[in-house]
């Protein structure tokens, strides 16, 4: 098989820690669902799933059914999908056969969901959504009693999965007045689930950030993503657990993923030459730069030109001029033993010098989420010990 211009290792034992780390804190009696949409956050459904199942993950979150799709191909038979966001029509029948899980946020869908099961004499599986104040997606209170009534009465049909909302904002404390708020709500729409004596199989309301740090959210199933793959949901949510600690050198979480490439090739540069692209760079004296064989088409941000660095026998080497379509150069002036072939470590540690993701984030201004989503598919994982 011909090789890709970069790649993507991911680490078995990271995650084993990041799950146990987020266990502990929700406790043995909430449901983890981990969420894997976007292509697992960038690092690989098709990877990933398998990985997180043998850290006892049973049931995984995805945001439509092309995802369930590729979760179902790679998942062991017990294990359970539900679809957090767009189904098709067309799609619903395939989704009531393979027993996936779905939201339902409107009364249309309910009825359309209740002929398409009676048609195929197989239960649906579903979640129903309420709006609690994030105006996304959601039932408001006058369609959940509709949907409620529909529901007792073809009750044949579905199986009550779930009932769900979703905080807007729980990672930053200056919502909290917003929190609250949903989270009286969902308990309203629980209260009224209990009086028409229809009983959901989970509650679930928290992502990551509000199942660490908001433990009255965590009901029966908790929703994680980000932090599963090594990352604190915000700085809040972070401090928080460092003043809970009291140690400020505490990290929990570990970094999954690592991404590496090779050098392509390494060239002498005169004193007063241009680098690249336009004028973005001249070097200011005699230079060493390597050519490394990717660019923003293989995720990697355009605005670290001139400002991000990467690892090269485990010394920084900075970008120097912009990062092309399919190329960028590095100084190597300091590190005289580089060679062509050498790796190239764009996140993750090498020797004793390591790269975040948050060295692109706070550079780039993207989330983590937004870096690492972003990450071509063709890009080839593999996992790691």
């Amino acid at each position: 098989m011909v090789k890709h211009s970069s790649r993507l290792e991911l680490s078995q034992s990271a995650l084993k820690n990041n799950i146990n780390f987020i266990k502990k804190i929700i406790g043995d009696d909430v449901r983890f669902s981990s969420v894997v949409k976007a292509n697992a956050y960038g690092h690989g459904i098709q990877s990933y799933v398998p990985m997180a199942e043998k850290c006892g993950i049973n049931h995984f979150s995805v945001a439509s059914s092309f995802e369930a799709e590729e979760v179902l191909e790679v998942c062991a038979e017990s294990t359970k999908v539900m679809i957090m966001g767009i189904l098709y029509d067309e799609d619903i029948p395939w989704a009531i056969e393979h027993k996936i899980e779905f939201y339902i946020f409107n009364y249309d869908r309910l009825v359309l969901v209740n002929k398409l099961a009676k048609d195929l004499g197989i239960k649906a599986h579903i979640h129903l959504e309420v709006e609690t104040g994030a105006n996304r997606t959601g039932m408001g209170e006058r369609e959940f009693a509709k949907s409620l009534t529909f529901l007792k009465k073809n009750i044949k049909q579905f199986e009550f999965e779930g009932l769900c909302s979703h905080f807007g904002g729980a990672e930053s404390f200056s919502n909290q007045f917003k929190i609250d708020k949903q989270q009286k709500r969902f308990e309203e729409y629980w209260k009224v689930c209990k009086k028409r004596k229809l009983i959901p199989n989970f509650r679930h309301l928290a992502s990551s950030a509000a199942a660490l740090q908001y433990p009255k959210s965590r009901f029966d199933m908790v929703r994680v993503g980000v932090s599963q793959y090594g990352h604190w949901p915000s700085p809040d949510i972070y401090y928080a657990y460092l003043q809970e600690q009291k140690n400020s050198s505490v990290n929990a979480l570990k970094r999954v993923v690592s991404w590496k490439t090779d050098i392509m090739d390494i060239r002498p540069v005169k004193e007063g030459e241009f680098i690249g692209y336009g004028t973005a760079y001249q070097a200011t004296h005699e230079m060493r730069i390597a050519v490394l064989p990717l660019g923003y088409s293989n995720g990697y941000p355009r605005a670290l030109s001139n400002r991000g660095f990467v690892l090269i026998h485990g010394k920084k080497a900075p970008i120097t001029g912009l990062i092309n379509m399919n190329l960028f150069m590095v100084d190597i002036s300091h590190i005289p033993d580089a060679e062509v072939g050498d790796e190239v470590v764009l996140i993750g540690r090498q020797k004793n010098n390591t790269i975040g993701i948050s060295s692109f984030t706070n550079t780039t201004q993207l989330l983590n989420n937004e870096m690492m989503s972003r990450l071509p598919q063709a890009i080839p994982r593999k996992a790691v010990r």
